[in-house]
């Protein structure tokens, strides 16, 4: 920094042809312009202008250095301004990571629409049902279902969903509509594997929590395929809102046991805290989030 504000005070005085006109320019005191010129002449081992009592002129090795420092300094002003750019408009590559069914359905559908509005931003979207370290990994953004684990990333709120029974219309009738949760220990259960290594089915009833435990009839590390098992009546499955929405809509399938659901789960956007957002992320966020909120993805 020291050399950059001596060449500075060295382009100044050329420019205003003496030193202390390039003191009131630069704002400082006419010592501190003549200590920079001869710490720069010093360190240069040249001296860059004749001076006399009266005037002041650049020497030929002060010319060159002029021209040189002149060139210099216009790379730096258009490296800036091109950072500056960049920063404020949104280019480069977004990497980002979510769930794989909430991702396929909800996510890869907003990166498709946010890249059509900014055609100088790519995207590298990883599919995972599992959480991975955002800096160790080079993500920039994280799409969360759930809650989530104190740590040092930056939360931005993008919606809400449900965790739901849900069967399908032919099973029910065959089997009978549970009314209460103790209702259940009779009935098939459907299990997707997630991270609990129980079996067990949680519900709200009143202020009380309740843990009804069930044997799988079906057990599976695929969420479609147990979404598929109830639809095609083989039982009663525990499933995200959103994960259902469509079946459930569509007939295939009933939610069961609605006044008993535990609270709501967050969606969440999560970024490495106190991070300088890029523009590209930044503008991803304000994009995403406000459409995640508007889907309701607990209604059916």
């Amino acid at each position: 920094m020291d050399k950059l504000r001596g060449i500075q005070t060295f382009i100044t005085i050329a420019e205003r042809g003496s030193l202390t006109a390039a003191a009131v320019v630069l704002d400082t005191s006419l010592p501190t312009v003549v200590r920079r010129l001869a710490e720069l002449e010093s360190g240069l081992g040249v001296r860059l202008f004749n001076r006399t009592t009266r005037r002041i002129s650049l020497t030929d090795e002060g010319r060159r250095y002029l021209a040189i420092c002149k060139a210099a300094i216009g790379q730096l002003e258009d490296a800036e301004e091109a950072l500056f750019e960049s920063k404020a408009t949104p280019a480069g590559k977004l990497v980002l990571t979510a769930p794989t069914l909430f991702g396929r359905l909800h996510v890869a559908p907003l990166v498709t629409e946010f890249l059509r509005l900014h055609p100088q931003v790519s995207a590298e979207l990883l599919l995972l049902d599992r959480s991975i370290d955002l800096v160790e990994e080079g993500v920039d953004l994280a799409v969360r279902v759930g809650p989530l684990a104190d740590s040092t990333l930056h939360a931005v709120p993008a919606g809400l969903l449900q965790r739901v029974l849900c069967a399908s219309p032919d099973y029910l009738k065959r089997h009978g509509t549970p009314r209460r949760p103790d209702q259940l220990e009779d009935h098939a259960g459907i299990r997707f594997t997630g991270r609990s290594v129980l079996s067990e089915w949680q519900f709200r009833d009143g202020g009380r929590l309740v843990t009804v435990r069930f044997t799988p009839r079906v057990l599976t590390n695929s969420v479609d395929a147990a979404i598929n098992a109830c639809r095609d009546g083989l039982g009663i499955g525990a499933f995200l809102s959103y994960m259902v929405q469509a079946p459930v809509r569509a007939g295939e399938l009933k939610p069961i046991l609605r006044k008993f659901e535990t609270e709501p789960l967050p969606i969440t956007l999560l970024y490495p805290h106190g991070r300088m957002l890029a523009a590209r992320v930044r503008a991803f966020i304000d994009f995403a989030a406000p459409r995640l909120r508007a889907q309701d993805f607990r209604r059916f």
